[in-house]
């Protein structure tokens, strides 16, 4: 099969994108995009046992030539780790995530929560090919499972650093800022454990079932798997009119029990003038991003400042659109923008160099999740609430993440607690309580 080949398309009644998924937990490559079916997620897409998969690096000097062969142009599944759009400004530091996931897929099953209908997809060189492809995703339809709920799959939520360190981390960077060396840094903190014998990532998603977001990933290609529950996009690219778009969030209030100061959270954060400055630092830095490979004239910010709620938070969102130039696809467009400004900083270079100081390498985690369709279509997702999972010796371990952009007021503690909100649903899923 290569990006020309043919395709072949059916459509199925509607089965649940998650009871299908679990039916291919254990094939080669296992794949679902999940999506809450709400404004931003009406696509979820499943798939597994991909025909072309690379994992190592991204390309010479920091380009993303892998993008660039036609074999990579659909049914494309990517993960581009944060290092690699770090070292520019960090150098070279210890690699705990290959730079570039890439896998294609050519039996593909795409769930549209609208309509309420199952789009089958085949993938070949030919027509026969591209018929045995659809043949074998229709039948994954037939293999779907209605699973349960597991228990908690590790017991460890272990700290790699304490509370104290992230506090004066945090007051370094106010300290850094007041002193001009830049305007804002997203810091993070980082956890870690192990699963149970016999339990495996699969498990981590089915707990989240529950909180689906916009952006849910789970993906497994050999002995690294990723569980992601993000509601942040980084970009969407849709060829046919050239339109980019990216919805940064910046700003968050935890959810409360009691609907009224639940309310009263939300409002807080709508007219915070702290998250809305900080908002807006990262639009224009997307803004600037964007104008890389936007016709002139064509990016704007098309909506500020809207808070959004999800089972844990409440987050400040703002939108930002261009119309990209004609030679500009997927591989160009993540050259210009990656690593997202939402989770690097102001002046982008020098958050990223604030950040290696104060953390070991990322690794997938806020990096990006990328889908490419036939169409060249891109969605990307900014993996926030995420959970990265290796697998040695038959056991799996994890590492998760959770940050806050620190500007010139902000204040140590409340930082903290922010971390603390953003990680709980990831923490709960993994280890109860």
């Amino acid at each position: 099969m290569t990006g020309a080949g043919a395709v072949e398309r059916r459509d199925r009644p509607w089965r649940d994108p998650m009871a299908v998924a679990a039916g291919l937990r254990r094939l080669d490559g296992p794949l679902a995009l999940l999506s809450d079916g709400g404004a931003l997620g009406r696509w979820s897409f499943v798939a597994a046992e991909p025909d072309r998969v690379h994992v190592g690096a991204a390309g010479p000097d920091g380009s993303l030539d892998r993008l660039r062969n036609p074999d990579f142009a659909a049914g494309v599944v990517g993960l581009l780790a944060y290092d690699f759009g770090a070292r520019p400004a960090t150098g070279p530091r210890e690699a705990v995530w290959p730079d570039l996931m890439l896998a294609r897929y050519p039996a593909m099953l795409a769930f549209d929560h609208r309509d309420r209908r199952v789009r089958v997809t085949g993938r070949g060189g030919d027509a026969d090919a591209a018929r045995a492809a659809a043949d074998r995703a229709e039948a994954w339809l037939a293999a779907a499972v209605d699973p349960a709920c597991p228990p908690p799959p590790a017991d460890d939520f272990i700290a790699e650093a304490s509370p104290d360190a992230y506090l004066a981390a945090v007051a370094d960077v106010v300290d850094r800022i007041a002193a001009g060396e830049l305007f804002q840094a997203n810091i993070a903190r980082a956890w870690t454990g192990g699963l149970h014998a016999g339990a495996d990532p699969f498990d981590v998603m089915l707990r989240l079932a529950e909180r689906a977001a916009a952006y849910g990933a789970f993906w497994r290609l050999g002995d690294r798997a990723i569980v992601s529950n993000s509601p942040e996009l980084f970009l969407t690219f849709d060829p046919a009119g050239r339109r980019i778009e990216t919805r940064p969030i910046k700003g968050t209030r935890p959810r409360h029990a009691d609907p009224r100061r639940d309310a009263a959270l939300a409002a807080e954060l709508r007219t915070s003038a702290k998250d809305r400055a900080e908002n807006l630092m990262i639009v224009d830095l997307m803004r600037n991003d964007l104008s890389r490979v936007a016709a002139p004239g064509s990016v704007a910010a098309t909506a500020l400042f809207e808070v959004e709620t999800y089972p844990t938070v409440h987050h400040l969102v703002s939108t930002v659109a261009a119309v990209a130039r004609p030679e500009v696809g997927a591989a160009e467009l993540l050259e210009a923008t990656f690593p997202p400004g939402s989770i690097t900083g102001a002046p982008k270079h020098q958050a990223m160099k604030v950040i290696a100081g104060h953390e070991p390498p990322r690794g997938p985690w806020c990096g990006s999740l990328f889908h490419i369709e036939d169409d060249g279509r891109m969605t990307a997702s900014v993996l926030i609430r995420t959970a990265s999972f290796q697998r040695a010796g038959g056991l799996w371990r994890f590492r998760t993440l959770a940050g806050a952009g620190i500007v010139a007021d902000s204040d140590p503690a409340a930082e903290l607690a922010e971390t603390d909100a953003k990680i709980r649903a990831l923490r709960e899923a993994l280890a109860g309580g």
